[in-house]
């Protein structure tokens, strides 16, 4: 038991010397404009040791993005980082942009100790908080702080609870890619965000299911997501054609810039059944500026059609195989 006390003060001690004397040190940060991201992500060292940073890094006056992924932080450590944002939300430079808290479980159950001071940073756009198995006191800190959050809020657990929190008006951004609990119940996440105005609905890996995407076209024919600019279904293998089809012949998504529905590596899957409706629906697609159709197979024939009418306005950002059958 002493030794292993005596390794804490030493790797304390020691964290903290490297904060004060190298990087943080008032004298080695310039007093630029310019912004300054800090990246101490998967130091876990910095798990009880947050304190060190409070004095020191309100002199990184342009400090826009401050990640602190994988550090082992606890319920010190957030009651540190809200004196922390505190300190950067002062009438001088409420800089931040972006908090990074991902996979650290000891946050689980001591977000309130933070979240009142999230209102003050008057910049932040991204909180990314997945893989920190939030509670449901997590989410209600979250939900009473919910006319200034940020627009784009990143998390997986507890999906059933995240409603009250991203149901605003101004919420521009939705990812819950690779959050396996989505599938099947689509349709809940696409009810509470009505109220919203989405531009971006990232769904990679999330286990849909071929209902899914059709509640999808369903909020698509409803004109729901008449601004969104870039959908990511990719990775999501479950989905019949019917579910595709449904989802391309929708309509409402003339804003479309990006749609991705690659399957994942290592797998493929004819999409002769459900290209007749991707080749209908792009001339609707006006702004489709990117289609992500990586690993699906179709033969020469449809891969002149698609050529065809896909011209010259997509860019795909990988090359087409030379040959007759087609993996795209």
């Amino acid at each position: 038991h002493f030794l292993d006390t005596q390794k804490h003060f030493i790797l304390h001690s020691l964290l903290y010397s490297i904060f004060l004397h190298l990087f943080l040190n008032p004298s080695a940060v310039p007093e630029t404009d310019e912004e300054h991201d800090l990246d101490l992500s998967w130091n876990e060292l910095i798990g009880g040791s947050l304190h060190a940073l409070t004095s020191h890094l309100n002199h990184m006056t342009c400090l826009s993005a401050l990640k602190l992924s994988g550090c082992r932080l606890n319920h010190q450590d957030i009651t540190a980082l809200g004196k922390i944002l505190f300190g950067l939300c002062s009438p001088f430079v409420p800089s931040l942009r972006l908090l990074d808290l991902s996979s650290n479980k000891g946050v689980s159950g001591h977000l309130s100790l933070l979240s009142s001071h999230l209102s003050h940073l008057s910049l932040l756009e991204t909180i990314d908080l997945h893989l920190s198995q939030l509670t449901s006191s997590d989410i209600q800190a979250l939900a009473c702080q919910r006319h200034t959050l940020p627009f784009k809020i990143k998390f997986c657990e507890y999906f059933l609870n995240i409603f009250p929190v991203v149901a605003v008006p101004y919420l521009r951004c939705v990812d819950v890619s690779w959050c396996k609990v989505v599938g099947g119940r689509l349709s809940l996440l696409l009810d509470a965000l009505q109220p919203s105005v989405l531009q971006e609905l990232r769904l990679s890996s999330c286990e849909l299911t071929t209902q899914d995407i059709q509640h999808l076209a369903s909020a698509c024919r409803g004109g729901f997501l008449s601004c969104l600019r870039v959908l990511d279904l990719s990775y999501n293998g479950s989905v019949g054609s019917n579910g595709w089809s449904s989802l391309l012949t929708s309509g409402g998504l003339g804003l479309l810039e990006e749609l991705d529905l690659s399957l994942r590596p290592f797998t493929s899957a004819p999409c002769s059944d459900w290209l007749p409706a991707l080749l209908r629906a792009l001339p609707r697609l006006a702004a489709l500026k990117r289609l992500g159709l990586q690993r699906w197979t179709i033969d020469g024939k449809e891969k002149l059609q698609l050529d065809h009418n896909l011209k010259k306005r997509i860019l795909f950002p990988w090359p087409p195989p030379e040959c007759c059958r087609v993996l795209l």
